[in-house]
């Protein structure tokens, strides 16, 4: 039973890493949009199978507490994850959380009345430090970006020197834009615009 505990953990994970890498390709779209829709065939997929599998609908009260949770710890978590794949890339999104199975264990404590052994304390003190050298960490080098157009919400900065026809609406805005040539050398993070080989 637990190798089958194991093989599930690690299956979901693999599934979680798809799902990171593929959702980065629309983390410039509306969060709230792409939230929307893969909500709502999460969702239906699983009501489907938990029916085909025998459940029924819960009473009003356990399902109203089940859309509560399911609205923040899927809804808003789901919009901040694709926020976060947008502006500091898959890679460190996951190990940033990554993290939190351990803040979930250290809640555990005092909620559920669990014990943490040396192992989950050791594992989470190697987890904070990879953590605080991944936040340290500072990257930069001289590139190059070339010529693009897209669409996705901005600020105007050095990557968004633009001029707007009817004078520059509230920051942040969408729009479609078009990126010109630019070299140049600053701390970046591999966000859309810094995508590039080393």
């Amino acid at each position: 039973m637990h190798a089958r505990g194991a093989l599930a953990v690690a299956g979901a994970s693999l599934a979680w890493s798809i799902d990171n890498n593929l959702s980065q390709r629309l983390s410039l779209r509306d969060p709230v949009a792409v939230t929307r829709v893969k909500a709502l065939v999460a969702g239906g997929v699983n009501v489907a199978a938990a029916l085909a599998m025998g459940d029924h609908f819960p009473g009003a009260v356990q399902l109203a507490g089940a859309l509560a949770t399911g609205s923040l710890g899927y809804g808003v978590s789901i919009v901040l994850h694709l926020l976060a794949l947008r502006h500091i890339g898959t890679a460190r999104q996951a190990a940033y959380f990554a993290t939190a199975p351990f803040i979930g264990a250290a809640a555990a404590v005092p909620i559920l009345s669990e014990r943490l052994t040396w192992k989950e304390v050791g594992a989470g003190l190697v987890m904070a430090a990879g953590v605080t050298l991944l936040v340290r960490a500072r990257h930069g080098h001289p590139h190059r970006h070339d010529v693009v157009e897209h669409d996705h919400a901005h600020v105007h900065d050095e990557h968004h020197d633009h001029c707007h026809s009817e004078g520059a609406p509230p920051e942040p805005h969408s729009h479609p834009h078009r990126h010109a040539t630019l070299a140049h050398d600053h701390p970046h993070q591999p966000d859309p615009h810094h995508r590039h080989r080393h």
